[in-house]
């Protein structure tokens, strides 16, 4: 039977979307009785499954590497501060042994970045390599998400996120060393999107690459309907609103999802008749010590890890908005639909693979607060519209968002790297 290693930097009580994306499917081929392990930098969930560093000197240093790994972006003063969306990965290799020592058929690379696995490292893993990608990093100069930028179609330099006017820069360099240290590699990619796909094919550096696209999964059992009423009593959430739902981590200090065009969209909302029939909750942040006008009363919820109080949330709201400027995919966006509530988006990159326009949702031009509003009214004006956006939300999920065909589709893939 197949033995897949999965590497990612964090766990899911660590990271975000990729961290939870990649340990669900850890979980379900381990269900399926798969001898899967899971290799990460940063731990702390007690699975004997999930390895971390050998010995606690190495945990010491292994936690030390994020901030080690950006030491080199101090040189670039007028750079992006917050968030930090570059990343290097030049520190030594430390895994490539310990990788080795586990013996695995194939590996299943994710999230490696943080300082975790070094570019030049991948070459030395001698085992066929399944890289998923939850971000554009692989095929550009540093950056996670390009925000626009398409420098990575060549060889990068002047890079925007650095504040850099020069064509030789860290971009460049990064860009230089995956060049150079993947020109060979046996590999094949995974994207959970067509858009991310299809960067990913325009890009240099993988521009004739073998790109399977398998879309994230969800376990269908967890992520349900719940009857509103009771979500709502659960959360001791209001009966007599309606229930606007945000979230993402750190989602509204993040200008990468959007929080600032929900805000625009909501203050707008205030001004008509539905000033007081709406509410908002926000998930995934905490409430801000300088307050923010949103145009209606707000619950923050701060950060969920419990999946099954997470579904009931989903459950609870009348509709998700998932404002992102860039997504790869939009893990939210598929919860929601899990949950039977419908979403509202921007029609742009990874969610458009989720978000039917006007069928479990409504996909918003890009990136206009006015229509984003008229979005929301849209699915929640119409009572039975919205039963029926509801039902085709969960029909969506059960076609293509189920954990075990993902699952299958990935011990598919691997059986055929290890056979090729």
């Amino acid at each position: 039977m197949i033995k897949p290693l999965l590497v990612n930097t964090y766990d899911p009580k660590g990271g975000a979307g990729a961290a939870r994306a990649a340990y669900r499917l850890h979980q379900e081929l381990l269900r399926l009785e798969i001898d899967s392990q899971m290799l990460i930098q940063d731990k702390r969930i007690a699975e004997s499954t999930v390895i971390s560093s050998p010995n606690k000197v190495a945990e010491t240093i292994w936690k030390a590497r994020p901030i080690l790994n950006d030491l080199p972006l101090k040189l670039y003063i007028n750079r992006q501060q917050k968030p930090t969306f570059f990343r290097l990965q030049w520190l030594p290799n430390t895994v490539a042994s310990q990788i080795a020592g586990l013996e695995p058929d194939i590996i299943n690379l994710h999230w490696i970045c943080d300082g975790f696995i070094p570019i030049e490292a991948l070459a030395k893993f001698n085992k066929p390599i399944v890289w998923t990608f939850h971000d554009t990093w692989a095929f550009t100069g540093g950056c996670c998400y390009s925000l626009g930028c398409d420098r990575y179609t060549k060889s990068c330099g002047n890079c925007p996120q650095l504040g850099s006017n020069h064509s030789w820069d860290l971009s460049r360099w990064v860009w230089q060393r995956k060049t150079k240290a993947w020109q060979n590699l046996k590999l094949t990619i995974v994207s959970p999107s067509n858009w991310l796909a299809e960067c990913a094919k325009s890009s240099s550096l993988f521009s004739n690459s073998d790109i399977r696209v398998i879309p994230h999964g969800l376990n269908l059992s967890i992520y349900k309907p719940t009857e509103r009423q009771i979500a709502r009593n659960l959360l001791n959430l209001p009966q007599n609103k309606q229930l606007i739902l945000f979230g993402a981590i750190n989602g509204t200090s993040n200008p990468r999802k959007g929080f600032h065009l929900l805000q625009s969209a909501l203050q707008k909302l205030s001004q008509s008749d539905w000033k007081d029939k709406i509410e908002l909750i926000i998930f995934g942040s905490s409430q801000p010590e300088d307050s923010v006008d949103l145009g209606f009363k707000v619950h923050y919820l701060g950060k969920i890890d419990d999946e099954k109080k997470l579904a009931l949330l989903y459950s609870s709201a009348d509709v998700m908005i998932v404002p992102s400027i860039e997504e790869v995919f939009g893990l939210t966006a598929c919860e929601s639909l899990s949950c039977g509530t419908p979403v509202v988006s921007f029609d742009s990159t990874g969610l458009k693979d989720i978000v039917e326009h006007q069928k479990n949702g409504y996909r918003a031009q890009c990136f206009s607060c006015d229509d984003l509003a008229n979005g929301i009214i849209w699915v929640i004006e119409n009572k039975e519209r919205h039963q029926k956006l509801c039902a085709s939300a969960r029909e969506k999920a059960e076609q293509e968002f189920a954990i075990e065909l993902q699952a299958y589709r990935y011990l598919s893939l691997f059986e055929e790297m290890v056979t090729y």
